[in-house]
């Protein structure tokens, strides 16, 4: 039996856990992937107050020694199912099952997918959701990405540094990001821009050989052996549903306490519903939701 099972070791969930633990808590906190979410894909992080830039895998290191150093029981493993009786939550795994008194969700949101045919056959077989993992391997390649915002344009740039060329595709007519970084990839003389790009066909068998996109009405291939997605993210939530009220679009729908229609049950993080999805914001979504998770075992 834990205090407090935090699912997702993102920026939130590390800081809900850090917050227990400060307060005396026992804490869990589950994982199903790699610590730190979708930070630790970022190559640079410069927008977390009092640090001028480093970079999301060191960022993510060091909140998770800290936490680490006061205790926390980490485990690997997926949340599949979720319940509460008689006032305990047991939330099994693929390995075992966690009991705690309180849960905070934390899981954050996956990468939103092209929904073409082929696509998944070709996943990691050259098409990507992460330049940071995969870029390295398309060294001196010409390689296609495709999206318009922040997480896009440093993928843009980031890839720019060791492939030899790099082809954006935008969804719509302009980019949806910093200015600092749109000026930056448009003085990059190795990066193409196209907008208002719509992809139409992955091609080859056993990875990927090229692509078809339409543009401006008319229909465009081009050779490459790299794809890489940065088209927003999607909410993964359809397992808390007995216990939480969704949003439409499938965010858990929170008040400014991070609490959930379930006592016991708080969300921190991107998961949930908000208007805006930072570093920072997560960092106070995980201190509320840590808070409140200590104040409501202490009134037990």
């Amino acid at each position: 039996m834990t205090d407090i099972l935090v699912i997702g070791a993102g920026v939130a969930g590390m800081t809900a856990a850090l917050y227990a633990l400060r307060n005396g808590k026992n804490v869990t906190l589950l994982e199903k992937n790699s610590i730190g979410g979708q930070i630790a894909e970022s190559p640079r992080v410069e927008n977390f107050p009092t640090i001028k830039s480093l970079s999301g895998v060191e960022l993510a290191d060091r909140m998770f020694d800290q936490i680490t150093d006061l205790g926390v029981n980490f485990k690997f493993g997926e949340a599949i199912s979720i319940e509460k009786e008689s006032g305990i939550f047991t939330v099994h795994t693929e390995f075992e099952k966690i009991e705690a008194k309180s849960v905070i969700i934390a899981s954050g949101v996956k990468h939103r997918k092209l929904n073409l045919p082929n696509e998944e056959n070709l996943i990691g077989h050259g098409i990507s959701y992460c330049a940071l993992c995969d870029g390295a391997f398309y060294k001196d390649d010409e390689v296609v990405l495709i999206g318009d915002g922040n997480t896009a344009l440093q993928y843009a740039l980031l890839l720019s540094s060791t492939c030899k060329g790099v082809h954006v595709l935008t969804l719509f007519d302009k980019f949806f990001g910093d200015d600092r970084l749109v000026q930056a990839i448009k003085q990059k003389k190795n990066i193409k821009i196209t907008h208002n790009a719509r992809l139409k066909e992955l091609i080859g068998k056993d990875k990927l050989e090229s692509l078809v996109f339409e543009h401006e009405g008319e229909m465009l291939r081009i050779d490459t052996p790299a794809l890489f997605v940065a088209i927003g993210q999607v909410p993964d939530n359809k397992i808390y549903a007995s216990l939480v009220d969704l949003s439409k679009d499938g965010y858990i729908v929170a008040d400014e306490n991070l609490t959930t229609r379930t006592a016991g049950l708080f969300v921190a993080g991107d998961c949930r519903t908000k208007k805006v999805r930072q570093l920072t914001t997560a960092c106070g979504d995980g201190a509320i939701a840590g808070t409140n998770a200590c104040t409501y075992l202490d009134s037990l």
